[in-house]
């Protein structure tokens, strides 16, 4: 399934993939080390048309999706549903496919391997062995079979999200998950170099959605039994995996890469 902008010109058509990765990524990092969130999002799709497509799932997110629509590009927008998000988190991606007249494409978690680990460990094992395990089935799992399709993807990566796994991260990179036909993939993240108050100073400008469950607490938003609202002054991913040490809070789609 394709989603694209409504009254959007068609996709540019992609060019061969046949150049060095490497030298491409340096190449991007180089035009658009200092550039806008925008024209890093148009420069990706301009780039990578429907071979592209945007991460949905938070505030970020949906700042990139109005980016996005903001070029008069087509783009595609895909989300995991790992079958235990928030009901608010459902309508408000309900509320964003009517906003931006898009369908988001989604994508679950295999039945038969949430089935074993809820047989074998219960519903809640994440809070004994860690998260690692559920998310791996969960989230990351889908999320390669949806890299898998594609040679680029964008996110909504922040370098101050999380300070001790983040802190350095660039506007292109090369993924360490495998893209179309195995082979390799390119990562955006437009948003690298801007704080929590410059994504929400740019959605309250723009006037876009967002989900009912920031404005409880929550900042960073994840599954329901795994996120709680935050109190003033606590970094945003307290609120996330609370019982674990802070230098494990990664769920392991964002591999280290390149």
């Amino acid at each position: 399934m394709t989603s694209a902008a409504a009254s959007v010109s068609p996709p540019d058509n992609t060019q061969p993939n046949t150049e060095d990765p490497d030298a491409l990524v340096l190449e991007l990092q180089r035009e658009l080390a200092e550039a806008s969130p925008m024209r890093i999002i148009d420069r990706a799709l301009e780039r990578f048309g429907d071979e592209l497509a945007i991460s949905f799932s938070g505030a970020e997110d949906v700042l990139l999706i109005e980016y996005a629509k903001e070029t008069g590009r087509r783009f595609r927008v895909f989300s995991l549903d790992t079958g235990r998000l928030h009901p608010e988190t459902y309508r408000y991606f309900a509320e964003v496919e009517r906003h931006y007249g898009i369908r988001i494409e989604y994508r679950f978690p295999d039945t038969v391997a949430v089935e074993r680990l809820v047989r074998d460990k219960g519903m809640f094992s994440f809070l004994t062995d860690g998260h690692r395990e559920c998310c791996q089935i969960r989230k990351v799992a889908p999320l390669r079979r949806q890299l898998a399709t594609l040679r680029a993807w964008v996110t909504g990566q922040r370098r101050d999200q999380s300070p001790g796994t983040r802190s350095a991260l660039p506007v292109v990179q090369r993924d360490a998950h495998p893209g179309r036909d195995g082979g390799p993939l390119l990562k955006f993240n437009p948003l690298a170099a801007r704080s929590s108050a410059d994504v929400w100073d740019a959605i309250r400008a723009f006037e876009v959605p967002f989900n009912p469950l920031h404005s409880r607490g929550m900042i960073s938003i994840g599954c329901e039994p795994c996120t709680r609202a935050v109190l003033p002054g606590q970094h945003e991913r307290e609120g996330r995996w609370w019982w674990e040490d802070a230098a494990k809070k990664e769920c392991g789609l964002h591999v280290k890469s390149g």
